[in-house]
């Protein structure tokens, strides 16, 4: 049977009637869902997929979770932070298996709002996306299984779920267009106003006669709409199923590629080679630099299991490869001849923002650069940070066409554990902030101390180091350096040189430089003025890509 006898009577008894009732292959997503679903006979013509997504927000350890159950349709956008700050709930996470098998008795791919009884809907929260009762088309829903498929509208939906509430436990209802317009508000500099107010602003904002594929929104009124709009309209990313991470598609990859190819060629002329460390550290290797792990702390992400089996130490995902490489470093330089070692690896490092995730300036997981180096004497250390903060700053500049103002970060700003910061800032004139471009790091003799990374000093004579009493005397810890460039970048560049019509790239970048157009074809061209047209077109295409 495609939908349960249980599930058909609950239905009837609320006079409620499914459109349609399918059976398909199991599906593990909504691409998958609606594939199977143009297969099967007896679909609706036109549907829509609503999705059912379960929250666990941080509780204590002795403390009963309340599950978070959001049910919306699939094209709406259901941040988990923004819906935490307006629930008062910390740390929303997509909830394990064991969870929903402990509340719901499915899996997260045959779960919907039909998972929801009598016995469960009071020990749980419900959200309901606002557009659901005025869906035109038919939902589809899982079946309580990921291989069945019933269909309702939006309005039988609303009326199910109220059918479930009580006295304390209520289905609300939530319009996450504006939930995430008033975050989106929050980063850029917005204070509080009422309803009203953001109602009128957003109004404003809208420009008059745009259609679908335009931004829509005037990029000086509301600025963090527009910068959306602008990524995802230009096709420079997309949303990923994890909350603040992002699908970097080949319009803003190949920009990336633009400046990794730049860049590269510029530190292999400072000698500096390229290398590659496992994203994975040791808890215990991470906490050897104190003040470092105290910078980066709220940020780490951990991996604590591998299947159901926990592991026996917990493994920390890199936010910076510092303690993933020096302990390398020492095994490598055991004389003054070794040095200067220069390594640089291009890798994707994980911070778990909590804060509100904006593409590119602030994600979860992002591309960068990373360089590290050691160096005999500090004079050396500090030329190569200046020497690579204007590498930085040439990349804006030259590349992108984003003016950067070089500075030292003040000692509460510098990078933790680090002798000194160097940075380019930027400057984004609609919404009249600094925002920082990338950071040059003197990290002194910290981490080489802490690391045991020294040589015996070149500039003591035999006589010298006879009188020593101590052999620590002797050494020579190495002066070192950490310097990194992000996909930041990318953000910084769009919100400088975007407009109203959207966006604007730097030529240098551009992935599209020049598009040829055949002119001159009208009805009356013969088949073989045709493909002369085409053939003169295609030799100026190639001769373009020559230069």
């Amino acid at each position: 049977m495609v939908a349960s006898e249980e599930l058909t009577a609950r239905l009837s008894a609320l006079s409620l009637a499914p459109s349609a009732l399918a059976a398909h292959p199991a599906v593990t997503n909504p691409a998958e869902w609606r594939q199977a679903l143009g297969a099967a006979p007896g679909v609706p013509a036109s549907f829509e997929l609503c999705k059912t997504l379960v929250f666990k927000p941080k509780t204590a350890k002795s403390a009963t979770p309340v599950p978070v159950v959001v049910i919306a349709r699939d094209e709406t956008e259901t941040s988990s932070g923004p819906l935490g700050k307006k629930f008062n709930l910390k740390e929303l996470r997509l909830a394990a298996d064991d969870l929903l098998k402990e509340f719901f008795g499915l899996n997260k791919d045959s779960l919907s709002p039909l998972a929801l009884t009598k016995d469960n809907f009071s020990r749980c929260q419900v959200i309901l996306d606002s557009t659901i009762a005025d869906a035109t088309a038919p939902l589809a829903l899982h079946a309580s299984s990921s291989e069945a498929t019933v269909f309702l509208s939006g309005k039988d939906i609303a009326t199910y779920l109220t059918s479930l509430e009580t006295e304390h436990a209520k289905v609300h209802v939530v319009d996450f267009a504006a939930l995430k317009a008033e975050a989106e508000a929050s980063p850029a500099g917005v204070g509080p106003v009422g309803k009203a107010g953001t109602a009128k602003k957003t109004e404003d904002a809208k420009i008059e006669g745009a259609v679908q594929i335009a931004i829509g929104v005037k990029k000086e009124l509301d600025f963090p709409t527009w910068y959306t709009n602008v990524l995802i309209k230009a096709e420079m990313i997309d949303y990923y199923s994890v909350s603040g991470c992002y699908i970097l598609k080949p319009w803003s990859f190949t920009i990336w590629e633009k400046i990794q190819q730049w860049f590269d060629s510029k530190i292999k002329e400072m000698d500096v080679e390229n290398s590659y460390f496992p994203m994975f550290v040791s808890s215990k290797v991470l906490e050897r630099e104190k003040d470092h792990i105290e910078g980066f702390a709220p940020e780490v992400a951990w991996v604590t299991r591998a299947g159901s089996t926990d592991l026996e130490e917990p493994i920390a995902i890199r936010p910076t490869s510092e303690t993933v490489m020096y302990p390398y470093y020492a095994k490598w330089i055991q004389s003054h001849r070794d040095l200067p070692l220069k390594l640089n690896q291009w890798n994707s490092v994980v911070r778990w923002e909590f804060k509100n995730p904006q593409p590119f300036l602030r994600t979860r997981e992002f591309l960068w650069q990373e360089g590290h180096t050691a160096h005999l004497t500090r004079p050396e250390a500090d030329k190569e940070v200046r020497d690579i903060l204007d590498l930085y700053r040439r990349v804006y500049e030259e590349l992108l066409a984003v003016p950067v103002i070089p500075g030292v970060k003040s000692e509460k700003e510098k990078f933790a554990g680090g002798l000194y910061t160097t940075t380019v800032e930027g400057f984004v004139p609609t919404s009249g902030r600094g925002i920082q471009g990338a950071t040059s790091h003197c990290l002194g003799q910290n981490f080489s101390k802490m690391f045991n990374i020294s040589v015996e000093d070149p500039n003591l004579s035999v006589a010298d180091k006879a009188k020593l009493t101590d052999p620590e005397a002797a050494k020579a810890y190495v002066w070192q350096n950490s310097w990194g460039l992000s996909t930041r970048t990318i953000g910084v560049m769009v919100m400088v040189h975007g407009d109203n019509q959207g966006l604007v790239l730097p030529p240098r970048v551009a992935n599209v430089q020049v598009i040829v157009v055949p002119v001159g074809v009208t009805a009356k061209t013969t088949d073989e003025m045709r493909e002369k047209i085409s053939n003169a077109c295609s030799d100026v295409v190639k001769t373009l890509k020559q230069v």
